[in-house]
């Protein structure tokens, strides 16, 4: 009976994957490797690197040891020290997220014959494969296909024949569910084989180097088409990911492929499946032949058995061995905190390669030691692009004007408006300065804006804006407004407005009065979406004791109920206003200016503009309030440590102390808000 050909099949949803770069040996042509013979072979990942060459904030223009590829570069060398046998890949959202990233992208545009700096220590690591992930496509597509060295067949570019090969990363990249409108043809390759050399031992002990062919497919989140919308409409499209999956592995497995990885730029979402949905990795899990998954989009740590995440809790999902459905999945967190690691043991039955899976080990390791302390950094990574690195430290240290007061969102999730409100003025100005000028059936259209807390403490006490007293650099002003998205404004109605805060109010956890237990007020609902207005013409409060849905009340405009029917004109971002976070209604149809200046631009004109900063103009305007209600328990939040008195400096004098240190080792202090007052 003939014996049939098993494949691996490793899925890496990063928006694009890439694949190994090694060649075949000359030992075995594999189709000559001896029953018996047996192979350790470690996939290694890493995700959302979002150009974190360094250990380094921008924003704060100092070190930070919790992240950076240049200390992910060590565990990635250790690896390759522990394992006979690696292939390293990258699963997306690797261009694009710091100040280097925005300095090479849109300051001072590298050349063609330049390499982006993260390519570039990619490069000096060794990649084997790459992912796309959706913010890839942040800074347009003429840019993308630029620095990934692509010649793209799409509408707005020359044809390829004519296009000038450009440098880019030395590995492949892939990503088989976004497409060309003019051919209809992937914008990448949708999946690369390679054939690696494996050292292994034959049945008689001996050490034999055998061939492997691996094959790599990417998908990136079907949502680039709302959140990038200015630059991809009607030039590419998507498809769904577990439709591209089961198109191309058979055909992969046709052309060789003994391993198959698909890397997914997405996390785990078990909602029905949808062509169009945002985290699609549950289900390609479930497609055949699939062995391994490399995911990331999500930012979080998997496997991790003290995870609560919700995706990470889910029916099929062993968030304690790292599999989904079986299928030995890794997602290596964010910003070069994590290298994942999936161990395989091969064994050759004469004719394939053959896993056992018993043996397969799933693992994150973590740049940080068991002591808090972290492994040291690759010095080669720094040395690499500190040219790069200098230059961008040049460009953010530009002054641009002063404030008068700390502004922080360090108490933002409680009310306090002292980095958001210059924010919003900002955005507020250049839309009714466009609208009297250029959109004259609204001149009588009242302009608000909404903006919010983009850094809230997600990655630790770190993780929150923080712009000095004192004189104001381009970096505070990328601090105070964290993502490269574009101004935009939507005509919206009061009902329309009151939903948008309800879905904003999702921020946090129903809160029962007559509980006496310790309640924490922060949900899981992402600080980036927690949308605010901080306008006096505005004012509405936020019940917590309701469910979501029913949580705002007393909406006012100008001292009077809002108008459920009047118009108003909102100053927002690409993001939001095409769909992003789900609010009802922002699905792009309500957007009457899609303008192409950047909202951290128009921040630092703002600035630059105004000069002088102070708390009474720009730092102190409220619009909401929690609604007033006692508590027989403590509700507490976290935020970062020793910051009390600035909770005081802004006049939230019913927060209080309860816990120095919470005990993450994040840096992150308890704190308790008294809702009566």
């Amino acid at each position: 009976m003939k014996q049939r050909r098993r494949t691996l099949v490793v899925l890496i949803c990063a928006g694009s994957a890439l694949l190994l770069g090694g060649c075949v040996g000359d030992s075995h042509d594999g189709k000559n490797i001896a029953a018996g013979t047996t192979a350790t072979f470690a996939l290694l990942e890493t995700t959302d690197l979002h150009t974190n060459v360094l250990s380094y904030d921008y924003f704060k223009l100092a070190d930070d040891r919790s992240f950076g590829f240049e200390r992910v570069a060590t565990l990635i060398s250790t690896a390759r020290a522990e394992f006979p046998n690696t292939m390293m890949i990258d699963d997306g959202d690797t261009i694009q997220g710091t100040a280097l990233a925005d300095y090479q992208a849109l300051i001072d545009p590298i050349g063609c014959n330049e390499t982006l700096a993260m390519y570039k220590v990619m490069n000096k690591i060794g990649y084997d494969a790459g992912a796309i992930g959706n913010h890839e496509f942040n800074y347009g597509l003429p840019f993308l296909n630029q620095v990934t060295g692509s010649r793209f067949n799409i509408d707005g570019l020359d044809d390829p024949a004519k296009q000038k090969a450009c440098a880019g990363p030395d590995f492949p990249l892939v990503l088989a569910n976004v497409r060309s409108v003019k051919t209809g043809a992937p914008l990448f390759q949708p999946y690369t084989i390679v054939t690696k050399t494996l050292t292994a031992t034959d049945p008689n002990g001996k050490t034999v180097s055998v061939p492997i062919k691996v094959g790599v497919i990417g998908f990136a989140p079907p949502a680039i088409m709302s959140w990038d919308k200015r630059w991809l409409d009607g030039v590419v499209y998507t498809v769904g990911v577990k439709e591209a999956a089961e198109q191309y592995i058979p055909e992969m497995r046709s052309k060789g492929a003994d391993l198959v990885v698909i890397a997914s730029h997405g996390g785990l979402d078990a909602s029905p499946y949808s062509p169009t949905m945002e985290n699609g990795s549950y289900h390609l899990a479930q497609v055949a032949g699939v062995d391994a998954m490399m995911i990331g989009h999500s930012h979080q740590v998997f496997p991790n058995a003290s995870s609560t995440v919700a995706q990470f809790n889910l029916d099929g999902v062993d968030k304690v061995n790292g599999t989904v459905f079986g299928v030995p999945t890794v997602m290596a967190n964010y910003w070069g905190k994590h290298l994942g690691v999936i161990k395989f043991e091969l064994t050759h039955n004469g004719k394939s390669w053959e896993v056992d899976k018993s043996k397969t080990v799933v693992e994150a390791r973590s740049i940080q030691n068991a002591d808090k302390s972290y492994v040291a950094a690759d010095a080669s990574i720094s040395a690499a692009i500190a040219t790069e690195h200098q230059a961008t430290i040049d460009y953010v240290k530009t002054p641009i004007g002063s404030t008068d007061f700390e502004m922080t969102t360090y108490f933002a999730d409680v009310g306090e408006p002292g980095a958001i409100q210059l924010v919003n003025q900002a955005q507020a100005d250049y839309v009714s300065r466009y609208v009297q000028a250029n959109l004259p059936q609204y001149a009588n259209t009242p302009v608000l804006s909404v903006s919010a807390p983009f850094k809230s403490g997600f990655g630790g006490g770190s993780d929150y804006t923080d712009v000095a007293a004192g004189s104001v650099a381009i970096n505070n002003a990328a601090d105070l407004y964290l993502y490269p998205n574009t101004i935009y404004a939507v005509l919206v109605t009061g009902d329309e407005i009151k939903a948008w805060l309800e879905t904003a109010a999702k921020r946090f956890n129903q809160i029962d009065p007559a509980s006496t237990v310790t309640q924490e007020l922060v949900s899981t609902f992402p600080g980036y979406n927690f949308d605010m207005f901080t306008d006096g013409d505005v004012s509405y409060e936020i019940d917590v004791t309701q469910p979501v849905g029913s949580r705002i009340g007393n909406l006012m405009y100008k001292g009077v109920a809002m108008d459920g029917s009047q118009s108003f004109i909102v100053a927002t971002n690409n993001y939001r206003a095409s769909g992003g976070g789900n609010f009802p209604g922002l699905d792009g149809s309500k957007t009457i200016l899609a303008a192409p200046d950047a909202n951290r631009d128009v921040l630092i004109q703002y600035i630059k503009d105004h000069q002088g900063i102070t708390r009474a103009s720009n730092g102190s305007s409220r619009s909401w309030t929690f609604s007033k209600v006692s508590t027989a328990g403590t509700v507490t939040f976290k935020s970062s440590q020793g910051k009390l008195a600035l909770a005081a400096a802004a006049g939230l004098n019913n927060v209080s102390l309860v816990q120095d240190d919470d005990g993450s080792g994040k840096g992150l202090s308890v704190y308790a808000i008294d809702l009566s007052l």
